[in-house]
């Protein structure tokens, strides 16, 4: 085969690879969307049902409890049916989730539709970052297993579009149009997803060999590539690298019980490590705050000085761009700059705009009379947090926490992290008014730069550098002899092979 034949093969399979990560993350989009409108529907639905403000920290986070449900079923669930079922499954949970809310006739049937979505977003969160993780090739897996986040900023941004758009209907229609409208793309993903292959490492886990080697051919750059690849995903299986089987057997055993006696019960010191290091950042994602701003910032605007809904609104379509442009950026970043170097610039940066936002906040709190520079400084505060976030923390987050399990414990693994992710996410946005009411919003910004400190200090210490890793090499990398300086002194070495 020729050079410029075998240089076409390698554009033509990483745009497969790229699509196929493209239509897992779209799940994502439906998540960010919901995300996002609600932030503008809970002004509306306090109108129309009069609800409390516990009522409405009890909507938003009710979500996230059901997510903890969906997560930890998702990882079970995803090693039995596969990737890409799960996405559909998902999908559905969402399609079902959204029906239900925008008919929403009391506040009963509403929470039972965000109840049903939550179980769809645990699904989602875990299974799409997990697949798109197991089609890359180590040297674009930071970009791809990325876009899960940028799609879930779009559908922020998208929800926050509809919060304008659709907030100038009625009161009975505006907002009910705003939930039920992710209807349809939930359906066309359902079916989407269907016409794309199954995990290359799943397949293997189940012994379906022979179209684990085809999935691989399609999603690598060139033929001796998928070789490689095909016989490091057969070690890691516990299958004989050379074994010519299109099909094998494995012995039959509960896989279930197996999993969790590796991850929790007798883990081995390097599992133990990847299992701290993936609660730990999944932890810190949300402790350190974003959903009080995503999730809350037309009230934050609104404490700051800005009073009509179509400023708040506007000022809030502000976040959402910021957030897709700066997740935009990452995501070229993390295969170059790398997943640890993000993660402490982000919260370097993080801590800074948290400061001042607590402090231009306590400002206003204080002050007897409108403070323009207090509120110009709250919305460059908040935009620069949302961007700190989401060029490091935000992204790497997903990256890390999926691509640094064993193969037959990835799914659950990853399963756990999801699942502390949705705990912390609740927790804060079912307590994020309470706390504020409490200790003022300034100081519970304060709260969350204290919280940032302490992220900073445990990404420093506990989570190694894992850019240009394969999958089956992540053992090693978090092994106790293994220490940052071998992964970039490796990592460099490799890529100037």
């Amino acid at each position: 085969m020729s050079s410029m034949e075998i240089g076409g093969e390698k554009d033509q399979f990483n745009k497969y690879a790229f699509a196929c990560a493209v239509v897992a993350s779209m799940i994502s989009i439906i998540f960010g969307y919901d995300t996002g409108v609600m932030s503008g529907a809970m002004i509306f639905i306090k109108e129309e049902f009069g609800i409390s403000d516990t009522q409405q920290e009890v909507l938003a986070g009710i979500l996230n409890l059901c997510a903890l449900v969906g997560s930890l079923a998702a990882g079970r669930t995803s090693d039995y049916i596969g990737r890409r079922y799960t996405i559909a499954l998902a999908s559905i949970l969402f399609m079902v989730g959204s029906l239900l809310m925008g008919y929403g006739p009391n506040y009963t049937i509403l929470m039972l539709g965000r109840c049903v979505a939550g179980i769809g977003v645990g699904f989602a969160l875990l299974i799409a970052p997990v697949y798109s993780a197991e089609i890359s090739s180590a040297k674009s897996r930071g970009f791809l297993t990325s876009l899960p986040e940028l799609c879930i900023g779009i559908g922020i941004l998208l929800g926050y579009l509809a919060n304008y758009f659709l907030g100038k209907l009625t009161l009975k229609i505006g907002w009910r149009l705003m939930l039920g409208i992710a209807i349809v793309p939930s359906i066309a993903l359902a079916l989407g997803i269907l016409t794309m292959p199954e995990s290359p490492r799943w397949l293997v886990m189940h012994g379906h060999l022979g179209k684990a080697k085809k999935v691989l051919l399609q999603v690598s750059n060139t033929e001796q590539e998928a070789e490689l690849r095909f016989k490091d995903i057969k070690l890691a299986a516990g299958i004989d690298e050379n074994c010519p089987e299109e099909m094998v057997k494995f012995p039959k055993k509960n896989h279930g019980e197996e999993v969790w006696k590796e991850l929790i019960v007798r883990p081995s010191q390097s599992v133990r490590w990847m299992l701290i290091a993936a609660v730990g950042i999944h932890f810190f994602e949300h402790a350190t705050g974003i959903e009080a701003v995503m999730l809350y910032s037309p009230r934050i605007f609104k404490k700051a000085g800005v009073t009509t809904k179509d400023k708040l609104l506007l000022t809030t379509i502000g976040v959402g761009l910021t957030k897709i442009f700066f997740l935009i950026i990452a995501s070229f970043l993390l295969d170059k700059v790398g997943r640890r170097r993000l993660l402490l610039i982000s919260t370097g940066g993080m801590v800074c705009s948290l400061t001042v936002l607590g402090f231009s906040l306590t400002m206003v709190h204080i002050s007897q009379e409108k403070l323009l520079w207090a509120l110009a400084l709250s919305i460059v505060a908040t935009y620069t947090f949302v961007a700190s976030f989401n060029i490091g923390l935000g992204p790497v987050t997903w990256v890390y926490s999926t691509e640094i399990f064993p193969l037959k414990l990835r799914a659950q693994g990853a399963s756990i992290g999801v699942a502390v992710n949705r705990v912390m996410n609740a927790a804060v946005s079912m307590s994020f008014i309470s706390i504020y009411k409490t200790i003022t919003i300034g100081g519970a910004f304060f709260m969350f730069a204290g919280i940032s400190i302490l992220a900073m200090m445990f990404f420093y210490f506990f989570l190694p550098e894992t850019k240009g890793r394969a999958l089956e090499e992540m053992e090693m990398v978090f092994s106790k002899s293994y220490t940052n300086k071998n992964v970039v002194a490796e990592t460099e070495l490799r890529e100037n092979m």
